[in-house]
């Protein structure tokens, strides 16, 4: 006969949360900064506390994976060092990263690895994109709590977590993000505002107890009109879903402090965190609205600081020649579309709004500057980006999410609109010379803030 357990949940801030039982403390993929990744500010708003969060001493960290809205050195440079941080990546850089911040043991999780932390035990389970997700279920004795983190399920997962005799909770990553939609605005269409039939069908299966809406706890700028664009499902939209497939299932929200007290038989509220502060209402949802007016790029780019003229310089230099040796260095993309020799405008737009252009001819691997105008009867690919932002870009390893970047958000002539419309957005030369083999840029600038070398 089990014993029966109590375990506290208790949330932080978009995948961040703390499990507590019978002494043992865990603390996963830890945020603590507002806003975090540059531009995703907490929604609902929330303060922290750093002199309490210092105080802090769960017996491990647990890191789901890399990207820096889950793993950011400078939420991480609050912590003791001694604690134990367990990380899903299958990148070393990224470790020695931690180790450089100060961090004495880093261990590398593997999948279906089981790793007991005194009463509770973290099993890692394989998320549908392995190379880069994880998953964590949660067991405490007769408790089971599925943390799915920002992942979807891998179908051999799936069949695993079926096995389990109940569910008691599942921390459910219940939003949409339209992420690529935002590139090209013109080109998207509406979005679907109810959930994936993929998740309701993987719930059906695993009919938890309470199922928590985790993670994307964030909106944009006040300015950006990707507060209305970015996020199509509302949490009252999540819970209607819910409650229609899954009656018995109770949908709990989880707001940045709240904590509760699962038990065999109940959930109950707790004490909120005190590191965590709550600004203003907290149940408050998304709203998503296709109809409003989509500001140019122009207009976006006034909305970020001047840069030096030495700055300037840097930008419009890698643009004039860096840009053209990354590219020609690169790996061959799969994307076809560029085989056939294509002239590319990419438009750099200072905090005036003023814009210049650069041409270039690419051919599969190989790319040249084209010097004066160009009709756009001419045009096979047009990038714009702000200037600031390819600066942050270039210099602080700011993500696509924040670059507010526009890629073939115009119609061209017949021809190249018959066969744009197969290409991969993501094959743009902008951003393959950004992020192609390049890891941890965003933590290898946080590290350079902090005075840590590399």
């Amino acid at each position: 006969m089990l014993k029966r357990m109590s375990l506290s949940i208790s949330r932080v801030l978009h995948a961040g949360y703390i499990f507590e039982s019978q002494g043992a403390k865990i603390l996963f993929d830890p945020i603590f900064e507002n806003p975090f990744s540059v531009n995703c500010y907490a929604f609902p708003q929330v303060e922290f506390r750093e002199e309490l969060i210092k105080e802090l001493r769960p017996d491990a960290i647990f890191i789901s994976h890399y990207h820096d809205d889950h793993c950011s050195m400078q939420s991480l440079n609050l912590l003791d060092r001694r604690i134990p941080i367990y990380l899903y990546c299958l990148h070393e850089a990224l470790f020695v990263m931690l180790r450089n911040l100060g961090f004495l043991n880093v261990y590398s999780l593997q999948i279906n690895q089981e790793i007991k932390i005194g009463s509770l035990n973290v099993i890692i389970k394989k998320a549908l994109d392995a190379d880069v997700d994880s998953i964590f279920h949660i067991a405490a004795e007769d408790l089971n709590i599925l943390h799915v983190v920002d992942s979807w399920i891998d179908f051999d997962t799936l069949e695993q977590l079926a096995q389990v005799q109940k569910w008691d909770m599942i921390l459910w990553p219940f939003q949409t993000m339209r992420e690529i939609e935002v590139l090209s605005p013109i080109r998207s269409g509406p979005a679907v505002t109810s959930l994936p039939p993929e998740w309701l069908e993987q719930l059906k299966i695993l009919r938890p107890r309470y199922i928590v809406p985790s993670s994307c706890q964030f909106i944009h700028e006040e300015w950006s009109w990707y507060r209305l664009f970015y996020f199509p499902i509302s949490y009252e939209q999540f819970q209607k879903e819910i409650e229609q497939i899954l009656p018995e299932t109770q949908v709990v929200r989880l707001n940045p402090s709240t904590s509760v007290l699962l038990t065999s038989q109940s959930l109950d509220a707790r004490e909120p965190l005190k590191w965590v502060v709550p600004v203003g209402e907290q149940n408050v949802d998304y709203t998503y609205d296709q109809s409003q007016q989509v500001p140019s790029t122009n207009e976006v780019a006034r909305h970020f600081s001047a840069l030096t003229q030495q700055q300037t310089e840097f930008v419009l230099e890698y643009c004039r020649h860096g840009l053209i040796k990354k590219y020609l260095s690169l790996v061959e993309s799969n994307e076809t579309y560029f085989l056939k020799a294509r002239l590319w405008k990419l438009s750099v737009v200072d905090h005036l709004g003023l814009v210049t252009d650069f041409y270039y001819e690419i051919h599969s691997q190989k790319m040249h500057l084209v010097m004066g105008d160009h009709s756009v009867k001419g045009l096979g690919w047009v990038t714009e980006i702000p200037l600031f932002k390819l600066y942050q870009a270039l210099t602080a390893g700011e993500s696509l999410s924040s670059l507010y970047i526009r890629i073939n958000n115009q119609i061209f002539d017949d021809e190249i609109e018959d066969e744009i419309k197969e290409a991969d957005f993501l094959a743009d030369p902008l951003l393959r010379c950004l992020f192609t083999e390049a890891f941890g840029s965003y933590q290898l600038a946080q590290l350079k803030r902090l005075g840590i070398a590399f």
